[in-house]
């Protein structure tokens, strides 16, 4: 009776602990660290559930401080697979070596640019930096060459940006990636005095369009999904993509990568892989969001300008350095 007994109670602790390695119990299946779009995730989520039948958490947070969080959490973090908007924050995690190597299924769909060289991580979508100008303040002509150039005195109190969103620090990386540290911390500390420090992008955006400042700078998208909704905040601006691999045409790499610590490695594979998909990319192309997918098979709405018009400057996403950012807005007052 007592083997009985003991052989029973074995067999429900291997059952319960399979059922709650499935998510049965109440569980999740995967852990999601997530820092992009909250609203573009709950929309591709529901899609990868059913297409699995599996359960995703999505703990939502900034690029930074997930990133932070990840580095702190260690070993002992509950996360499986985490997401940014930017890639800067992609690379601390990736530097305190907590990734896996991502599958050979999910890179094979990415073009080898929009993944870093550590091949630990992959890029999943990307968004173009920009100018947005007032059109009854200035002309297309009128709008300088480089953003290196709004720093000068000629753009003073003329130039609205964001200073404390990962958005703007992805950029700044860039900066510092193709212009060096000298540079980098001329043209900030020129913006300092110069601009006009705005709350978000969208606020950029809004300034701009009322006339408070003649340009801002930000990403594309939040210009073409106003443009779709209402046109309530553009309708009295244009965008200037900057050409010729200046780092003003600089093209930000949203991230995605398997946390080594995960229990769940093989699910969160499959996760990434969806995200990397065909079909996962045309789901998040066709989406609100308005940001480039990066496998070619998907196509974004015709009236965004074409992925493969622009000129950004070739950038390894692994290089992009959050930190020394972080350093040089402070020291030009920024941060």
């Amino acid at each position: 009776m007592k083997k009985r007994v003991l052989a029973i109670a074995a067999t429900l602790v291997t059952a319960t602990s399979l059922l709650g390695g499935c998510g049965l119990l109440g569980g999740p299946d995967l852990v999601v660290y997530n820092a992009q779009h909250e609203e573009l995730m709950d929309e591709i989520v529901p899609l990868f559930e059913e297409e699995t039948g599996l359960d995703v958490e999505l703990r939502n947070g900034k690029d930074l401080e997930l990133a932070n969080q990840l580095v702190a959490e260690g070993e002992d973090s509950p996360a499986d697979v985490f997401l940014t908007e930017n890639s800067p924050a992609m690379s601390i995690v990736d530097n305190a070596e907590l990734f896996s190597s991502v599958s050979e299924a999910a890179l094979e769909t990415i073009p080898d640019e929009y993944v870093p060289s550590s091949g630990n991580w992959t890029g999943i979508l990307a968004r173009s930096t920009v100018a947005m100008y007032n059109t009854d303040a200035v002309s297309e002509a009128d709008m300088p060459a480089s953003i290196l150039d709004f720093a000068d005195p000629e753009w003073a109190g003329r130039v609205g940006f964001s200073p404390t969103g990962a958005d703007f620090q992805a950029i700044v990386s860039a900066v510092l990636e193709a212009e060096g540290e000298e540079a980098t911390a001329a043209w900030l500390e020129g913006l300092a005095e110069n601009g006009t420090v705005l709350d978000n992008n969208l606020v950029v955006m809004q300034s701009v369009n009322e006339g408070d400042v003649d340009a801002g700078i930000a990403y594309h998208y939040y210009w073409y999904r106003d443009q779709k909704e209402s046109g309530e905040s553009s309708d009295s601006t244009a965008l200037h993509f900057f050409g010729d691999q200046d780092p003003g045409a600089f093209v930000s790499i949203s991230g995605a990568g398997v946390l080594d610590s995960s229990e769940h490695q093989d699910t969160a594979q499959q996760f990434v892989e969806f995200l990397t998909s065909t079909e996962g990319q045309q789901a998040m192309a066709d989406s609100y969001a308005l940001e480039y997918p990066l496998n070619p098979e998907a196509t974004l709405d015709p009236e965004v300008k074409p992925f493969d018009e622009l000129d950004p400057p070739m950038i390894d996403p692994a290089t992009l350095n959050g930190p020394k950012v972080t350093e040089l807005m402070t020291e030009a007052g920024l941060l």
